[in-house]
């Protein structure tokens, strides 16, 4: 019994120290540390990744514009990278993300711009990301020494976040005389002087801002980043219309849905010069909706769809306005 018991004692307590020493093994506290390195390295909280999501959810939203999409995501992505492999110590590309816009009026390049500042924003490279909008009367001056002065005063608005200037090309349009000459040299040292404070964006027309960096060639390799913004299609324009309509809380008519598509299908093939894309939608719609205001009144019998409803005739009287003023304008007389 005594042995018995001995040996019994003698294997528990052997057994005890076994399964401690197993539960002190380094195994499972390597795995939890190497988890929380990589957690922490994120270098992002959670209220940002959401902030994140939301962005580029609002991006994805946006009706078309798939490349610029991508390029806005591979932007991001690549700002991450860079952030992540400095705290790992290792090499990475000083950030320059000053860019060029390329496109026609309404084809969304201020929309994404705002977005993709507040998106830089929440990774750090910018501490603001709010979005400046200007164009050439904003910096030239209309003295020696005054542009200078209206230039530093715009980048120092928009310090923390985006300057986008707007048809660019116009800055270099008046010749070497010109002051909107001076108006890129203040910018260019400012883009030096505040590299990691404030990024500039180009923005206009695709053939004048291609003439613009002939011009200028130092220009182009201080803007790595080019974004090119097609022109929507049809189908394209009449979903930025139905989206519109539901904004306002109108509908269209089967026939008014027709006319718009046969419309907007005939502008982008003579590609007019004034075709301006959801522009020219908004401009559009707005027009219809006071036609329709005219037609109810004078109705002066209607109801809460009839107050919705937007008919073919109230598009059709625009075209009609439109044809007119083409034919007085063919009409006048060569002075």
């Amino acid at each position: 019994m005594k042995q018995s018991t001995r040996f019994s004692l003698s294997f528990r307590f052997e057994n005890n120290r076994l399964k401690q020493s197993r539960g002190n093994l380094p195994t499972e506290p390597k795995k939890t540390e190497k988890k929380q390195t990589v957690t922490q390295d994120s270098g992002f909280n959670s209220e940002a990744k959401e902030k994140l999501q939301e962005l580029t959810a609002e991006l994805d939203n946006m009706i078309g514009l798939a490349k610029v999409k991508e390029l806005v995501k591979e932007i991001t992505a690549y700002v991450e990278i860079c952030r992540r492999r400095q705290r790992y110590q290792l090499k990475s590309e000083s950030l320059v993300l000053h860019m060029i816009f390329m496109g026609n009026p309404g084809t969304g390049k201020t929309t994404v711009a705002r977005i993709l500042g507040k998106m830089l924003a929440e990774l750090k490279v910018l501490p603001k990301g709010h979005l400046l909008e200007v164009e050439r009367a904003d910096l030239v001056g209309e003295f020696i020494g005054h542009t200078a002065q209206k230039c530093r005063e715009q980048i120092k608005k928009a310090m923390g976040g985006i300057l986008f200037i707007d048809e660019a090309y116009s800055l270099a349009r008046g010749g070497e005389k010109d002051f909107g000459k001076e108006a890129i040299d203040t910018l260019v040292k400012a883009m030096e002087d505040h590299k990691n404070e404030i990024i500039i964006i180009l923005a206009g027309y695709e053939k004048e801002m291609e003439k613009f960096l002939r011009t200028n060639p130092g220009l182009r390799s201080r803007f790595p980043i080019h974004l090119h913004f097609p022109d929507y299609t049809t189908d394209e324009l009449l979903e930025i219309a139905a989206l519109m309509v539901r904004e306002r809380q109108y509908k269209l008519s089967l026939g008014a849905t027709e006319f718009l598509r046969t419309y907007l299908q005939e502008q982008l093939e003579t590609k007019r010069i004034n075709f301006s894309n959801a522009r020219l939608v908004r401009n559009l719609l707005e027009k219809a909706i006071r036609r329709q205001a005219l037609r109810l009144v004078q109705q002066q019998v209607y109801g809460r769809n009839d107050l919705m409803l937007l008919l073919r005739e109230d598009f059709e009287e625009i075209q009609a306005e439109e044809t007119n003023f083409a034919e007085n304008v063919l009409l006048l007389p060569n002075r």
